[in-house]
């Protein structure tokens, strides 16, 4: 059975919530904006320079790594000894210009009560020129990235106990908002209430089936709202 988006249904959820830890990519700047395709075809590009392969080889070698990896930067570093700075520089260098400005999701994170924070398999230079561009960089307290984690992605469930100490939260008062169901498995089982921002991507869909998930939202600005102001 699928979950409400009845804030009313569900508003006694988030009445002890203490830290508020978002997902970056595809998460805090809606899918539709296509902004992570320009990611996506960079680490194409990448791998047929790193490994001189023709663009659907190198293709399916990315889809395949991050199948196998959780990242495919970790697969090219686990398989081929890539340099993490060297493919961090070159995928994240992307114009930003399909996300403008988010008055709307500005207004929203101001009157939602708690630290907010950012964990992301990106960069932290990557999250800082996004959430600059959206204009909401004020709002979070840390970000916690792929190279805080020493480059083991989400969703392994060490990352997320690194994430934890790191903020010194107590996850039973933390909700998670991410659009990679799977990465919300481990967040449930350390007691955080998670919240799945649904795209179309099959990617983000694979493990969206389960208890692991409580709250399902399609459009994240207008939930927020709605939940700071009930």
């Amino acid at each position: 059975m699928e979950k409400k988006q009845d804030i009313l249904d569900y508003s006694a959820d988030f009445d002890s919530i203490e830290t508020w830890i978002f997902d970056l990519d595809n998460t805090l700047y809606p899918a539709s904006s296509r902004l992570f395709d320009q990611v996506d075809r960079k680490i194409t590009e990448f791998i047929m320079q790193a490994l001189d392969l023709e663009w659907d080889e190198a293709y399916k070698t990315q889809k395949s790594y991050f199948r196998d990896y959780g990242t495919s930067m970790r697969g090219m570093m686990s398989v081929h000894g890539t340099a993490p700075e060297d493919y961090l520089t070159y995928v994240h260098d992307i114009d930003l210009s399909p996300i403008p400005a988010s008055p709307a999701l500005d207004s929203a994170l101001a009157q939602l009560a708690g630290r907010k924070v950012i964990f992301t398999n990106g960069s932290t230079k990557h999250a800082t020129n996004v959430t600059k561009k959206l204009g909401i960089s004020h709002h979070f307290d840390g970000i916690f990235d792929i190279v805080d984690s020493h480059y083991t992605p989400k969703p392994d469930h060490r990352v997320y106990e690194k994430m934890i100490a790191a903020f010194d939260l107590d996850p039973r008062k933390s909700v998670m908002v991410e659009d990679m169901a799977r990465n919300l498995v481990p967040a449930a089982a350390l007691g955080m209430t998670t919240v799945w921002v649904r795209t179309e991507s099959e990617w983000a869909r694979e493990g969206s089936v389960g208890d692991h998930i409580h709250h399902i939202v399609d459009d994240l600005t207008d939930w927020l709202a709605a939940l700071a102001a009930r």
